[in-house]
């Protein structure tokens, strides 16, 4: 019987820009691929738009899920997946990241047998409370190739009682994407279109814990106001939160411009303009520590940890974010210009080097 295809399933934007090297890379090594896009980003400013910014083939399948709850939305791909794997019969499910996308997929493939490789596997914010970190260890433990993008990542795993042999440090496919592009960053045009003058801060705030509660999100408002005393913000508002981030002071608030959801061309470029910018996204951080862009991550802790050893980003309190943007602004606080290890724009052929011996071994 002809051996099926491989598989990778994506649902959000962090899983379009680590996924599109390591399609291209299995491309060109003739393996076959299915691209299943569960549309768990439906909104086509944070999904369709991606497929174009980054030459990935259109999905051959959209499961078109959509939002919900965390249980409602995991059901739904839980059933979707299934009926698709049925039908497709992969050799190997390739999951991204730490969605719920993420989740259903390996314990979709675990349950009908199907080998499952975890891109950017191994990371921890040690916080279940973050469903995030849920995603991750669960899939972690059901993965059989786990492909980590920085060394603790490793010491993680084997803490958890992971084969060592199933672990492959590769490096940062999210970084081979921004290299791929970076030439197409264009900060001139980002300020044009959006009418804004140099310098200025960029913030983005999706997180739960962060937008949800609105006494939580009108002390992040409070912050980013103070902040916009030293210099203007623009902030892409994510669908997530927007209602209550704008009924907490965002809307009409002078020098802060609020704008809808960009595509990776256009964000990047946004961003790679910016004296600073203000997150909760765990790409971001990664994206800005080889833009050379200082980032201040509102959150207590962070699934990246190497971002912050590395000394290019800074986890802040609400309270503190106004001390921490204007050391940045009047030049008091420095950051480092070096990548992390690998971060060299070749993870993606790395995976796809272990992935073509892993397919072509008798088991």
């Amino acid at each position: 019987m002809a051996q099926g295809p491989v598989v990778h399933v994506v649902g959000a934007r962090p899983n379009f820009v680590k996924a599109a090297p390591v399609i291209r890379a299995l491309a060109d090594r003739g393996i076959g691929q299915t691209i299943v896009h569960t549309g768990q980003h439906y909104d086509s400013r944070l999904s369709e738009v991606f497929f174009e910014d980054l030459d990935i083939p259109a999905p051959d399948r959209n499961l078109g899920v959509g939002s919900g709850t965390h249980a409602a939305q995991t059901a739904a791909l839980l059933v979707a997946l299934e009926q698709a794997f049925g039908e497709l019969r992969p050799a190997l499910v390739v999951a991204y990241g730490d969605v719920n996308s993420t989740l259903a997929a390996a314990l979709v493939a675990a349950k009908q047998g199907i080998p499952i490789a975890h891109v950017e596997a191994g990371l921890r914010s040690f916080d279940r409370s973050m469903p995030e970190e849920v995603n991750r260890v669960v899939t972690d433990v059901l993965a059989d190739l786990l492909f980590t993008t920085s060394p603790e990542a490793r010491d993680n795993l084997l803490r958890e009682g992971v084969t060592e042999g199933g672990i492959h440090f590769v490096g940062n496919p999210m970084i081979d994407t921004l290299m791929t592009h970076r030439s197409r960053f264009d900060a001139g045009w980002a300020k044009a279109h959006i009418g804004i003058e140099a310098p200025y801060a960029v913030a983005t705030l999706h997180r739960p814990a962060n937008v949800d509660d609105p006494a939580t999100a009108g002390r992040i408002v409070r912050a980013l106001l103070e902040v916009s005393g030293s210099l203007p913000i623009v902030i892409p508002l994510h669908p997530r939160g927007r209602a209550v981030l704008e009924a907490a002071g965002l809307a009409g608030a002078e020098r802060v411009t609020l704008i809808d959801p960009l595509g990776y061309v256009a964000f990047l470029s946004l961003v790679s303009g910016a004296t600073l910018v203000m997150t909760d996204s765990g790409g971001i951080q990664e994206e800005t520590t080889i833009l050379g862009i200082p980032c201040l991550t509102v959150r207590p802790n962070t699934e990246r940890p190497i971002t912050i050893s590395h000394g290019t980003n800074r986890l802040v309190e609400p309270e503190a974010l106004p001390g921490a943007a204007r050391a940045i602004v009047d030049g008091s606080a420095t950051f480092p210009t070096d990548r992390p290890p690998l971060w060299d724009g070749r993870a993606g052929e790395r995976i796809a080097g272990v992935l073509s011996g892993w397919l072509s071994s008798p088991r």
